[in-house]
């Protein structure tokens, strides 16, 4: 899953540890999910997207990653 984390924690020049401390994670998970290696959960997803003043759907991308499964679909 494409998420905003990253963006969104430089814009606010933010370091993962900060945002690791704020949302209650160690600064792993935080590299993890930038990497795209680790989804958030739905608790964590909703932590970050209060300290970033954003939706958890404009977080996670729902849009896009929407229509990415779309087009996948239409591609089998």
């Amino acid at each position: 899953m494409k998420t905003k984390v990253r963006e969104m924690r430089t814009k606010l020049k933010m370091t993962q540890q900060q945002l690791a401390d704020l949302v209650h994670v160690s600064s792993r998970t935080i590299i993890s999910i930038e990497k795209e290696q680790y989804s958030p959960s739905l608790m964590l997803a909703y932590r970050m997207a209060e300290v970033f003043g954003i939706s958890v759907e404009e977080l996670c991308c729902l849009k896009e990653n929407l229509e990415l499964e779309g087009k996948q679909h239409e591609d089998l």
